[in-house]
Order: C-alpha cells, then structure tokens, then sequence
C-alpha cells in the first residue's frame, strides 16, 4: 500500500526548471545533474517551440482522438510500432493492474520510405496516417512538432552530456543522436477514475525505456513520480502540469549507461475523472548503438553494473513485454 492507497493525499513534487534559453550553462548543467541524481524529472522551459504552435498539436491530437473507433481501428499500430493504440492495449505494471492502462495512443516514428534501406528495421519505416480529407493538415503538423522536438531533446542531450563530464557533443555522435530512434506519442486518457486499490490506472507504474522523455501535458493533474523505485512503501507524488513547459525524464537506458548514477524514475498516471490529454516524445540512440557503461560512470571501486547491450535489441524486447500483440486483434 503507498501513501495513495491508503487515502493520503499525495504531495507536488518540487521539481528543478532548466532554461533552455539561458546562456549560464554552468548553472543548467548543475540544476540538470541534481535533477536526474535526485528523482531524475525536470522541467525545461524556452524550448523553441511556441505556444501558439503546441496548442495547434494538441488540437488535432483531439481532433483524432474524437473520429469512432472504427475509423481510428483502420489505423492500428503496425508490427514496427506505428499508429494507433486502443484503450487496454498497454499493461505497464502487470503486478498491480487488473487490466491494461486506460488511455488510448498513437505512435509516430521518423517517416523513413519502404525502399530506404533502414526500413527493415525495427521502429523504422513509414508513418500511418489518416486521410487528409478526413483530418486536414494533421500530417504536416505532426511531422513539424517531430522535427522541432528532436532538436529539443538534443538540446537537453547536450546539458546531459556536460552534467556527465563527457564532451558536449557525445551523445550527438552518428550513432547515438545523429541517426535516432525519436517517436512521437499522442495520448488521450479517458475519464475515468482510478482506483489503485482495485488495479485500476490510466497509466500502470513504469520507467520509460529510453535515453530520455520530453512530455507535454493539458491543465489535468495526474503524473505521479515514485522519487525511490526501491523503497517500500513506495511514496507517490505528483506532478504539476506547467504551461509552455516540458517534463523531462530519463529512461532506463541511461540509468544502464550511467551505471546507476543518474536515475530512471518510476512513474504512472491516475485518471480524476476527467478528460486528459498529453504529448510524449521518445528520444532513444541509433538502432546500433552498443549501450554500455560511461567512462565517467565507473572506477575501480565501482565496476559496470549491466553487460553492454545493442540499443534495438534493448527496445524491442521492452516493446513485446508492454504491448498487446497485433495477433489479438485479428
């Protein structure tokens, strides 16, 4: 039983804010370091991406999310993870939840042409898209918001990096940042209350897989953070939605890259009743990258915790424990 379970209110979390903006990098680089030693969320605010423009990405997010089920089902998610999700079809915390989550979802990769010679692997490929006379301009404004996101999140790398004593352009090289794995994530939670007593979540406790997380959010609270995934019992709080601003967080691949070091933070989503709609952007190395530990993240008296593994082999095995298999829906 957490702090939720049993009727306590759980608290706001005090998260670090990152000026994306600021030209004292010194000061970005030592609020990022606390931010992933300490709970491994932050918030980053003048990103680059306008506000005029974020509020058109969320209006047609809603626009999809509004067309029947019969015309959203026409575009379900494909075996390289693009497309549409339906409600229930992720199980994040299959230990709690008596059924899956309850948000429905719709991937979005870098667009990469079937004859490119990189479309056979996994996660890349073509986009689904809707008809454009049944969702005008939705296309084109998914792609600009993947586009600008990227360089966000390189943004954020670029700090990371610095906070890691590594070269500034490490995580820039070809084949981490420079040929990524980057997907875009519509989210749309129903409104339905949670009961976590019951197994009931709009999104199941996890860490994100990845090297790192950009989320934008509506004005609905519901992200909570568990600061310490290993204490019992496990203390919920949660996370304000902040206007304009992203919420960061670092995925499990980092925490294998850092050696423990900066930490991937367990998380989950629990529905007030109301509508609530969210943005996530997944930033992940090259399908080849060999993940393994920093050279600034060991020493003698503290050798590599995790054996290297290969950024796609990682991912897709993380992606076939969460997801309902394509094969359910036939």
């Amino acid at each position: 039983m957490t702090n939720s379970e049993q009727g306590t209110p759980a608290t706001i979390s005090a998260l670090n804010c990152i000026d994306l903006s600021s030209a004292d990098v010194q000061t970005s680089v030592s609020l990022l370091k606390q931010a992933c030693l300490d709970s491994g969320f932050f918030y980053v605010i003048n990103h680059g991406i306008s506000p005029e423009f974020m509020d058109e990405v969320f209006a047609q997010s809603k626009k999809f999310f509004s067309l029947s089920l019969e015309e959203k089902m026409k575009l379900l998610k494909n075996e390289k993870h693009r497309g549409y999700t339906p409600i229930l079809d992720e199980h994040l915390d299959p230990v709690n939840q008596v059924h899956g989550d309850y948000k429905e979802g719709y991937y979005i990769g870098i667009e990469v042409p079937q004859d490119d010679p990189d479309a056979g692997k996994p996660f890349y490929g073509p986009n689904l898209w809707p008809q454009a006379e049944i969702l005008p301009g939705w296309r084109e404004t998914m792609e600009r918001y993947h586009r600008e996101a990227l360089e966000v999140g390189r943004a954020v790398a670029r700090i990371m990096a610095l906070a890691l004593d590594l070269d500034e352009g490490f995580f820039y090289q070809h084949q981490m940042l420079g040929k990524p794995i980057a997907t875009l994530r519509l989210l749309h939670y129903e409104g339905r209350i949670s009961d976590p007593a019951k197994g009931i979540y709009g999104a199941g406790a996890h860490t994100d897989f990845g090297l790192l997380t950009l989320l934008a959010t509506d004005d609905v609270t519901g992200l909570q953070i568990c600061k310490d995934k290993h204490a019992e019992p496990q203390i919920w709080e949660y996370v304000s939605p902040l206007k304009g601003a992203f919420i960061v967080n670092l995925g499990d691949m980092l925490e294998r890259w850092s050696n423990c070091a900066f930490r991937s933070t367990l998380h989950r989503v629990l529905g007030n009743g109301q509508e609530r709609y969210s943005i996530a952007y997944f930033l992940e190395p090259n399908h080849d990258c060999m993940v393994e530990c920093l050279p600034t993240c060991h020493s003698e008296d503290n050798p590599p915790r995790f054996p290297p593994i290969k950024c796609e082999t990682y991912m897709v095995q993380r992606y076939t424990d969460t997801h309902v298999h394509l094969s359910a829906y036939k």
